[in-house]
């Protein structure tokens, strides 16, 4: 079962698909079924045989899932033929969020990988790939190597059979439900105050499994919920609106929704479904940090009152909120770069309990360490169920400093642009003492003293991009904060 490989001269460039988290690209210009094929080989050789435990009788086994994107259902085919013709089986669980698919690798216990572009656009398709259990496999733990391997197999122009005895099987099999059952069994709604609830699927994976978690789609007891559906039709083509709750565009027809039928919240699902934004009653987001907060007190709570330490994670640009309110219920918090193999890896050796980023995943212990929209969101209406109060009375204590939100930079260097940053804030301290760390881009701060303050300013990997986020104690800091730093950000921006 010796993997075929080619010289690194004629290796196949699959960079501009395969990056530090997952795989995305254009179809069929860059992912296209010959292409998934030479990566689901790849992903055989690297991540699954090797992590088959040799007295496992049979062959090891994948589960793949797919979004509404019509490119799917073809290239899940393609990437399934590639791991049997290394001697895989493959269970195909046919449509599915990310984190039903990171439900089927938790329960079965086997490697997985789900095709989604995400929020992306229509034209986009990708892999996200995992280890059994749900363990996430990044740049720095397996994948680096996929794109290796499956660049060398294009360059081949094959893939060499396990044997003829050994090619594995490609079979079927529906878990929507026990995904649905799941979830319900880690949060009790049977007993809040009724809810309605208006849901945007935009026309992703959310049409597929809110009616199923929420509803009585998978045959589960009917709720206290009065969900109002919208964009609940799947179509990868995104007719209404783009599948991405991150740009504020994209929540125009919910927040009027949510108005117009005099709604308790609103729920948005991006494409693969496995983030959730909340808009209150008013028609306000709610920001993805005291979503963090809230959601981690719960979870805070339930550790203590089992008699356990609890652990939280969360990025380094969520709001200081979230450390301040989980630290003092008890909490340990630990902050880590942003992105969701480190999340998920700081989740696992912390074995912390809830995890939350500023991009609205967010990552349960009880869901093998992995980020879930829909349990976060089941947690929301818990709170808010379990309380006389509306949601923006509620959500109130867990939004009391002032954001800036992610603002990007094109500019002609990021090294010049940076430096200047650090000349003024760091070397000179023109804004006073401040505390740095380089622990994912620069992050400046100067909580600890009056006004209180502080920034991050991240590089894209991808392109000549800054990414600025900024929070102070009240709205004037933070906007002269943030104005003085896109200033030199931008001082001489292309």
């Amino acid at each position: 079962m010796t993997p075929v490989t080619s010289p690194a001269a004629d290796r196949v460039d699959l960079s501009a698909l395969i990056k530090a988290y997952d795989v995305r690209g254009v179809v069929p210009e860059e992912l296209n079924p010959t292409v998934a094929r030479a990566i689901g080989a790849a992903f055989a050789d690297v991540v699954v045989i090797p992590e088959h435990p040799a007295e496992t009788v049979g062959r090891p086994r994948v589960v793949i899932g797919n979004d509404m994107r019509p490119s799917g259902p073809e290239l899940v085919a393609a990437f399934a033929e590639g791991l049997a013709l290394r001697g895989v089986d493959v269970i195909r669980i046919g449509l599915a969020s990310t984190d039903g698919l990171y439900y089927a690798s938790g329960a079965l216990d086997i490697p997985g990988a789900m095709f989604t572009a995400s929020h992306n656009p229509a034209q986009y398709n990708g892999i996200k790939l995992c280890r059994a259990g749900a363990r996430p496999v990044g740049q720095d733990s397996g994948l680096s190597r996929v794109r290796e391997l499956a660049g060398d197999y294009l360059a081949s122009g094959e893939i060499p059979l396990a044997g003829p005895e050994e090619v594995g099987d490609v079979t079927e099999q529906d878990m929507l439900a026990d995904y649905s059952a799941f979830l319900r069994s880690l949060v009790d709604l049977s007993a809040i105050r009724p809810l309605k609830v208006v849901v945007d699927a935009g026309n992703g994976m959310g049409g597929f499994t809110a009616p199923a978690v929420l509803g009585t789609g998978a045959g589960l007891p009917q709720l206290p919920l009065d969900v109002v559906p919208l964009y609940f039709e799947l179509d990868g083509t995104f007719p209404n609106h783009e599948a991405n709750p991150l740009d504020p565009e994209n929540l125009r027809d919910l927040q009027a929704a949510v108005v117009e039928h005099d709604a308790d919240l609103g729920l948005a699902f991006d494409g693969d479904a496995d983030r959730c934004f909340v808009i209150d009653e008013h028609g306000d987001p709610v920001s993805p940090s005291a979503i963090t907060a809230l959601v981690g007190l719960r979870e805070v709570a339930r550790e203590r009152a089992a008699g356990r330490t609890p652990t939280v994670i969360h990025n380094l640009i969520t709001s200081q909120v979230v450390p301040d309110l989980l630290g003092a219920a008890g909490a340990t918090t630990v902050r880590t770069r942003v992105g969701h193999s480190f999340i998920k890896a700081e989740m696992a050796s912390n074995d912390a309990v809830f995890g939350g980023e500023h991009s609205a995943h967010y990552y349960f212990r009880d869901f093998f360490f992995a980020d879930t929209g829909m349990l976060a969101a089941l947690h929301v209406l818990a709170a808010l169920g379990g309380q006389p109060h509306p949601l923006s009375a509620l959500a109130e204590q867990y939004q009391p400093y002032s954001a800036s939100g992610e603002i990007n930079s094109t500019v002609t260097s990021v090294a010049e642009a940076r430096g200047r940053v650090v000349e003024a804030y760091v070397t000179q301290q023109g804004a006073g003492p401040v505390v740095v760390d380089e622990l994912d881009g620069l992050t400046v701060s100067h909580w600890d003293g009056q006004p209180q303050w502080w920034f991050n300013l991240r590089a894209s990997n991808t392109e000549p991009l800054l990414r600025l986020n900024v929070e102070a104690a009240d709205e004037d800091i933070m906007e002269k904060v943030r104005d003085d730093v896109l200033a030199l950000v931008r001082q001489d921006a292309s």
